[in-house]
């Protein structure tokens, strides 16, 4: 009875073992011929392949990755660097601009001093006074350049030879200038075209017209916009024929025998930086500085 029980253990063991060599030989199996095979070591050996290649896919993923990313940051500080000579270069433009700008404001300051016979001293503005209608200019020239109360205030602006005013006081380095537009200023003044005489005054703003007064009803037929409006030269205060305005607007009043006419001044005063000072004195104007006011 004994005995019977090892045999069939025997025997179970042997139908377990060849059980098990079935299992691996169909697992070792692979297409072959038409036949079904697999084999062990090259499913190994494939196996161990796709994760090498993996890994080395990883590997260079990473590598061309870091390798884009110093492109982009040396892309990034060379652009920068030209950003910046861009900047330079623009910087250098705009400088360049305004000293040729600074050259002809000075070229037609020194044609205009060339053409007159009267003493003249060019000045910078360096203040401007905070009340707006009895304003006030301060230039950088005084008694000690020889400036004296009353000379006559010139500008040259592309080309336009212009009033600004006149001096009411001096300094021994500076002086004070009351401007054409200042509600206490007045100047004798004529219509070129005609020659018809009027009294030019401001009215408390740069940004505002003048006013011209005086002038008979009579010429308004030879009158037109944009005429130009001169220094008479008389009281001798100004040089004669120096142009303040022109004709921007004409009003006829039903009780008032002349005209009121708006004068827009050649001067842009909110552009004004330097000056050229005059001795009014027996002041001549040659036919160069006429030329300007046509």
């Amino acid at each position: 009875m004994h005995h019977k029980n090892k045999f069939n253990f025997k025997f179970r063991l042997q139908e377990l073992f060849l059980i098990i060599l079935i299992v691996i030989s169909s697992i070792s199996l692979s297409f072959n011929a038409g036949g079904f095979i697999i084999n062990f070591r090259n499913l190994g050996f494939t196996i161990l392949s796709t994760v090498e290649n993996g890994i080395s896919s990883v590997t260079y993923f990473v590598k061309d990755s870091v390798k884009e990313v110093k492109k982009h940051f040396n892309l990034k500080k060379e652009y920068e660097v030209l950003l910046e000579k861009v900047k330079n270069y623009e910087i250098m433009q705009q400088t360049n601009a305004n000293i040729r700008k600074e050259n002809a404001r000075l070229k037609e300051q020194l044609a205009f001093v060339d053409s007159i016979n009267q003493k003249t001293i060019s000045a910078n503005i360096i203040s401007r006074g905070a009340d707006n209608l009895h304003t006030t200019l301060i230039i950088n020239k005084g008694s000690n350049h020889g400036i004296k109360k009353n000379m006559s205030v010139i500008s040259t602006q592309e080309g336009n030879i212009g009033v600004v005013g006149k001096v009411i006081s001096v300094g021994y380095i500076t002086s004070q200038i009351m401007p054409i537009y200042n509600i206490d200023c007045s100047l004798s003044a004529r219509l070129q075209n005609t020659r018809d005489i009027g009294l030019i005054s401001g009215n408390g703003s740069e940004d505002l017209p003048l006013s011209m007064k005086y002038i008979k009803k009579r010429v308004i037929g030879d009158l037109h916009f944009g005429d130009v409006i001169v220094t008479s030269g008389e009281n001798g205060n100004y040089l004669k024929d120096i142009p303040i305005g022109t004709i921007s607007k004409i009003t006829v009043l039903d009780y008032d025998t002349s005209l009121d006419i708006e004068v827009t001044p050649v001067v842009n005063f909110s552009r004004l930086e330097s000056v050229v000072v005059v001795s009014s004195s027996d002041a001549k104007i040659d036919e160069e500085i006429k030329g300007y006011s046509k």
